[in-house]
C-alpha cells in the first residue's frame, strides 16, 4: 500500500525557514521523479519543485527559485524541501507525490502539511 506522509509544516514569519519532509513507502521511490505541490487558499494545486529519480535534475517554480531547495534520499525513500526566506505567498498546504509529467501518474494524495507565513 502506497503511503506519502508530509511533515514539517507550521506557522512562521516572513523571512524565516522551514524544512518539509516526505516519507514514502509502497512503491519503488528510487525509480520515480518526485514533486512538491502546493495548494494555496482558493487556488488549484500547483507544482513548486520536482526532482528526477537520480537527484541530478531539479526544477523550481520561478517564484521559489533561490529560496527553496529540494533533495531526496533514495535509501530512506524520503524527499525534502528546504524553504528559506519564506514569503506570505508561500502559504498553503504542501503535498509530495510522483511528478505528473513524462508519463508518470501521481498516487492517491496524502494529508499534506500546512505552511502558514504571516507576521
Amino acid at each position: 500500500q502506497v503511503a506519502l506522509v508530509e511533515s514539517g509544516g507550521g506557522m512562521v514569519q516572513p523571512g524565516e525557514s522551514l524544512r518539509l519532509s516526505c516519507a514514502t513507502s509502497g512503491f519503488p521511490f528510487n525509480l520515480y521523479p518526485m514533486a512538491w505541490y502546493r495548494q494555496a487558499p482558493g487556488k488549484e494545486r500547483d507544482t513548486v519543485a520536482y526532482i528526477m529519480s537520480n537527484g541530478d535534475d531539479i526544477y523550481y517554480q520561478e517564484s521559489v527559485k533561490g529560496r527553496f531547495t529540494t533533495s531526496r534520499d533514495n535509501v530512506k525513500k524520503t524527499m525534502y524541501l528546504q524553504m528559506n526566506s519564506v514569503k506570505a505567498e508561500d502559504t498553503g498546504v504542501y503535498f509530495c507525490n510522483v511528478l505528473n509529467q513524462y508519463g508518470f501518474t501521481p498516487y492517491p494524495w496524502g494529508q499534506g502539511t500546512q505552511v502558514t507565513v504571516s507576521s
